[in-house]
């Protein structure tokens, strides 16, 4: 469809059934028609300038001059400069023409972006260009906020007072700081033994050598 050796950038627009290629580093736009027969693609014509194109931004169908006749505005942009590029069709009539502006996706979202995340689906809202494009009214945005302490984990409940939580009586407490004591006695006379042990190996061995 074209033999540009630069980046390609395609624009559609699905109510003429037009495709519009343009390519990165070129001065042209070729545009095709679609069709359902063979061979579904048919040259239409080749706009030229003589600079390149660093980009190009494609106007949408409601911003366009129905008064004029006008089906697509391309933005080419250069090194300094963005210049628009209209393409017309020439009519002779002044009356609106309803072969070129069948009604167009307008700016209402079909969904809500939670609709769309759930997995609805949805064609778009079309608007009709008769009385030209109005910008509806300001919209009011519709914010669902979250609060993250909503979400909280489930409770774990309370564990009951169990014998080993509960405070010991002064009794027990005795109880345990003489089997702490006992045992810490303990511990001392076994290392007086131990030392003792030690004290006599060493003499057999001195007496041996």
């Amino acid at each position: 469809m074209d033999t540009s050796n630069g980046v390609l950038l395609p624009f559609y627009d699905p109510d003429s059934s037009i495709v519009y290629l343009c390519g990165k580093g070129d001065s042209s736009i070729r545009y095709f028609e679609i069709t359902d027969e063979p061979p579904f693609v048919h040259y239409l014509n080749t706009f030229s300038s003589k600079e390149p194109q660093r980009g190009m931004g494609f106007m949408p169908k409601r911003g366009l001059d129905v008064s004029k006749c006008e089906i697509a505005r391309f933005y080419k942009l250069h090194e300094r400069k963005c210049e628009p590029i209209i393409m017309t069709v020439p009519r002779k009539s002044d009356l609106f023409q309803d072969d070129l502006y069948p009604d167009t996706p307008g700016p209402e979202p079909a969904l809500e972006a939670d609709e769309w995340l759930s997995g609805q689906d949805a064609d778009p809202v079309l608007i009709s260009l008769r009385d030209g494009y109005v910008p509806p009214k300001h919209r009011e945005l519709r914010v669902t906020k979250r609060n993250i302490l909503d979400v909280r984990p489930p409770s774990v409940p309370r564990r009951s007072q169990s014998a080993s939580d509960a405070p010991l009586s002064q009794h027990t407490l005795e109880t345990l700081l003489e089997e702490i004591k006992a045992l810490r006695e303990r511990v001392q006379a076994q290392e007086q033994r131990i030392t003792a042990l030690e004290n006599m190996l060493c003499e057999l061995v001195d007496c041996t050598d």
